[in-house]
């Protein structure tokens, strides 16, 4: 598996049968197989019916929050989220707190898997709905519980100017940066947002959305779970077509400014993606410069 950060842990098969016969034996003979990475963990299919979770850095603390707060909040949701089944504890070989969760079948949303875009639209955002108005029970925007998706934009143009430059340097003539900019520019003179802070899901991609007969059944990492601004937790709706994103809008009653600050950090999100993973990550290079296509063609479109 391609790094992806300068400091990950390395994973293989032997590390996670050490672990699980160190901490769960009764697992260790399970069969085992790769099913994927993110930008934060890798992930593996243990037996038939579990998960295992293991961040890919050290500063990565994912395991815990979705650990701690997964149990609480999904109970509140409309549709299935990962169940952890396992809080896996550091050692020697592997200084990292990591999961085990219960495995849910389905497949990544895309156009041979859904069957209808406004439908699915409509049920993500149901999704958002319940999750932005559940209780925070004492949760607080701090600790690993605060990330800049729920911020303000303005903290981080400095960042953002950067990913500007660095997607000019890489793409070339085929996408409109300065277009870009220009609305990442717009978005930083519109008020901000006033509204209270809720939970995010925090990286609402289609590879996090899992479709069953051809409808939104479940949805998966909770790695970014934070507390904030729900402006960003729109922004991933620009990797969807263009019917699931009015969908969404329409059920969830966006105003203009929150939309407007929603494509800001889309745009964010996708330069800085292109920037930072144009030697090393080619499908999400392409997921981001999808993004940015749409976001072009909705603003060209009015």
């Amino acid at each position: 598996m391609v790094a992806l950060h300068e400091d990950e842990i390395p994973v293989d098969e032997t590390l996670i049968r050490s672990l699980l016969r160190a901490q769960r034996p009764e697992w260790a003979g399970l069969p085992l197989a790769p099913v994927g990475a993110g930008s934060d963990n890798t992930m593996y299919r243990l037996g038939e019916d579990l998960l295992v979770r293991l961040p890919r850095t050290a500063a990565a603390g994912s395991a815990r929050k979705e650990q701690e707060w997964l149990p609480r909040l999904a109970p509140l949701l409309p549709c299935p989220v990962p169940e952890p089944v396992h809080a896996g504890t550091p050692t020697d070989a592997f200084p990292v707190a990591w999961s085990v969760h219960r495995w849910i079948d389905g497949d990544e949303a895309g156009p041979d898997t859904v069957r209808d875009w406004a439908a699915f639209g409509a049920d993500l955002a149901a999704v958002v709905r319940a999750l932005h108005g559940a209780d925070l029970m004492g949760a607080t925007r701090a600790g690993d519980l605060s990330w800049y998706r729920g911020g303000l934009l303005g903290p981080c143009d400095a960042w953002v100017g950067a990913a500007f430059e660095g997607c000019r340097a890489t793409v070339g003539p085929g996408l409109d940066v300065d277009a870009l900019e220009r609305l990442w520019r717009a978005a930083l003179t519109l008020p901000e947002p006033r509204g209270p802070h809720v939970w995010l899901h925090g990286d609402l991609r289609p590879t996090n959305l899992l479709v069953r007969d051809g409808a939104l059944h479940a949805v998966i990492d909770f790695g970014a779970l934070s507390v904030g601004f729900p402006d960003a937790e729109h922004a991933p709706v620009w990797d969807l077509p263009a019917r699931a994103r009015r969908a969404y809008r329409d059920v969830l009653d966006l105003d203009d400014a929150t939309w407007e600050r929603a494509r800001a950090w889309a745009i964010a999100v996708g330069v800085s993606g292109i920037s930072y993973y144009w030697h090393t990550w080619p499908a999400f290079v392409a997921e981001c410069r999808a993004r940015l296509r749409a976001i072009l063609t909705d603003a060209a479109a009015g």
